[in-house]
């Protein structure tokens, strides 16, 4: 079997894989071999990716725990990628979109890996990849629920690499600065509005101000380092954050 297949026989899961980074994923992890599960509930986008990759939609709002408890997890590769973003400060962030945000982002994480690894240990072989942020890492200002959900998502990564080291799982986050996808350009669009700047200006300025390198990273990027951390090269690889932030942390 070619090296660039080594996700043959495999069946994948990807969450939020309508779009952007997930989209990226799921054509990856196909073109590695993988069956993959593209999970949205944007139910066409879903349908239009999973007929890109051949694999199979799956309709669902990972917000509905119970909804979450009743998928099939019989899967070798689990990518929890969904996820999305509210910006307030934190004395008047709305109590509900951060419950919300803390559902979506963690405890449905935690249930699919839950559900997912009775088959990994079965099967000696599992990958969870869990898509945090640099902001997993490092905090920002206004989004308390998406730095709070994404450093839980970095803790639960790490009890999963322990607990799964035995059974042949391995368990990582890729942390990305901003990302090239629609959410990310609708949010330069707005900036650059609201500001009299140029998109490049605020992608500059504003986004990655902290950051050394002053570009968006690809989904095709993140990508690629998803599918690298499910190849034969990375299988000591666990509990680790694989870091895509431009230098950001540096400081």
């Amino acid at each position: 079997m070619p090296e660039s297949e080594h996700l043959a026989g495999r069946r994948a899961m990807v969450t939020g894989g309508a779009s952007g980074i997930g989209h990226a994923c799921a054509v990856r992890l196909a073109a590695a071999g993988a069956a993959v599960l593209v999970v949205d509930r944007d139910a066409a986008a879903a349908e239009a990716v999973a007929a890109e990759v051949g694999g199979t939609a799956l309709t669902i709002d990972l917000s509905d725990l119970d909804a979450v408890d009743r998928l099939d997890l019989d899967v070798d590769v689990l990518v929890n990628n969904a996820g999305l973003q509210h910006v307030a400060p934190v004395h008047e962030f709305p109590v509900d979109r951060f419950s919300y945000i803390l559902r979506l982002m963690v405890e449905a994480p935690f249930r699919l890996v839950r559900g997912a690894l009775p088959h990994m240990y079965g099967s000696g072989w599992g990958r969870v990849v869990n898509i945090s942020s640099v902001h997993g890492l490092r905090a920002s200002p206004y989004k308390v629920a998406y730095v709070t959900a994404k450093h839980g998502l970095e803790g639960l990564s790490k009890v999963v690499a322990l607990e799964g080291a035995e059974h042949g799982v391995t368990s990582n986050c890729v942390n990305p600065a901003y990302v090239r996808t629609p959410l990310v350009e609708g949010q330069i669009h707005d900036q650059a509005k609201a500001h009299g700047l140029t998109e490049d200006e605020v992608v500059e300025r504003v986004l990655l101000e902290p950051a050394a390198l002053k570009r968006l990273i690809e989904p095709t990027e993140v990508a690629d380092a998803v599918a690298w951390l499910c190849s034969p090269a990375a299988t000591s690889v666990t509990g680790s954050s694989l870091v895509m932030d431009g230098g950001w942390t540096a400081h």
